[in-house]
């Protein structure tokens, strides 16, 4: 591999409209790693990025994985990547999952500990067992159904698994009551995943964010979210940093060292009315709002890139506070639905916020995602491949 010669060289796999690997892929190039990218589409958004070099075609990762595998390992050999990031719940697992067969460092944990982290109900008792508040999660069963009381969430209990065939991610999606969830788990169930249903939390998103390894987390970043889209379940369409707050960093240190968790890791919270923050997802892979830890906290992506090669890092200090992300087409999208004080001021407040913020796709310096975005957005016949919200 390359990296004898000095020159680190990073594959990561993805849909191509994951702004988080966008994010990423910046990130590592502007710390001198060369960006290698494999899609289904062989390059989408992310392939247009002036910080990515190669494009490769990697089939996505379902039913037994072997074009996907093939794919992983064409792109590798090609490329002499000395490390293969996944972009989304699935690829990461995938990879963990393959990892003996491709030629590479995976960048990701074991299976198992990626299954674990993955799963709702488990992640929810172990966040208990360490000290952090989670919201009641249960499996969807007829007892469950029958006892169920007040409004719910209902979520996928895994967004992956080994011989999955179902071609999308399934979104959260909060009903009122368990009689209005009733199509909403069957869907579930006939995608062939198992539903699991949530206590509502009424509260505001946060994250806290961070490179895990050693037994502490790393560059901690910590991030408040104002906007989100799709509402009232969906992505940060703005968020800002603010101090970490150590109590909730040592309670999530005792998670992830109980997960055997390692590398980047994006912990979502919902913090209610008297303060509590409730954990409601892990992210262990790149994820949306990665352009706001970037810019805040630099360092990241390179720095779990160089501890899977087994280099020694510097530790990185916490992120800096007060700085200002905006995913600006979701938080249009959401000024027109939510229409704050009337449809013209939301979306004046909107243009607002994001002057000056860090955006998840726009770059000056590397117009080529968004000219790929509004050119593929006024073709109505391309294949829009992706999560919901890219």
């Amino acid at each position: 591999m390359s990296q004898s010669n000095g020159e680190r060289r990073a594959l990561i796999v993805s849909t191509g409209r994951d702004r988080g690997a966008l994010a990423a892929a910046r990130s590592m190039r502007q710390h001198g790693w060369i960006v290698g990218v494999g899609t289904p589409d062989g390059g989408g958004m992310l392939g247009s990025s002036s910080a990515c070099g190669e494009t490769y075609v990697v089939p996505k990762p379902r039913n037994s994985c072997d074009a996907f595998v093939d794919g992983v390992i064409r792109a590798v050999k090609a490329g002499s990547y000395d490390v293969v990031f996944g972009g989304g719940d699935d690829w990461m697992a995938a990879l963990s999952a393959f990892r003996t067969h491709i030629p590479a460092p995976v960048a990701h944990p074991d299976i198992d500990v990626v299954l674990a982290a993955l799963d709702k109900l488990e992640l929810a008792k172990r966040a208990q067992a360490a000290g952090l508040a989670a919201p009641r999660t249960e499996a969807a069963t007829r007892e469950a159904i029958a006892d169920w009381n007040g409004a719910v969430v209902v979520k996928c209990r895994a967004h992956w698994e080994p011989g999955q065939t179902r071609p999308h991610r399934i979104e959260a999606r909060l009903f009122p009551n368990i009689g209005s969830a009733a199509q909403r788990i069957d869907l579930i169930r006939q995608a062939g995943a198992d539903p699991v249903l949530q206590q509502p939390i009424s509260g505001h998103l946060g994250a806290l964010i961070g490179v895990f390894h050693d037994g502490r987390l790393d560059g901690r970043v910590q991030q408040v979210t104002s906007r989100l889209w799709p509402t009232p379940n969906g992505a940060s369409t703005r968020a800002q940093t603010i101090a970490v707050d150590d109590e909730l960093a040592s309670k999530v240190e005792v998670l992830l060292e109980d997960l055997g968790w390692w590398g980047l890791v994006e912990l979502q919270f919902l913090t209610d009315d008297s303060g509590v923050p409730h954990l409601i997802d892990l992210n262990g892979r790149f994820f949306g709002s990665m352009a706001l830890a970037n810019y805040a906290r630099p360092g990241l992506a390179d720095t779990w890139g160089r501890l899977v090669l087994g280099e020694k890092v510097q530790d990185l200090p916490d992120a800096r506070t007060g700085v200002r992300y905006s995913w600006a087409a979701g938080d249009l999208r959401r000024a027109g639905v939510e229409r704050r004080g009337g449809l013209a001021l939301d979306v004046i407040d909107t243009l607002r916020w994001a002057r000056g913020a860090r955006h998840s796709v726009w770059a000056a310096r590397d117009l080529g995602p968004t000219l790929h975005l509004a050119t593929s957005r006024l073709n109505p016949f391309e294949k829009k491949a992706g999560k919901p919200g890219s």
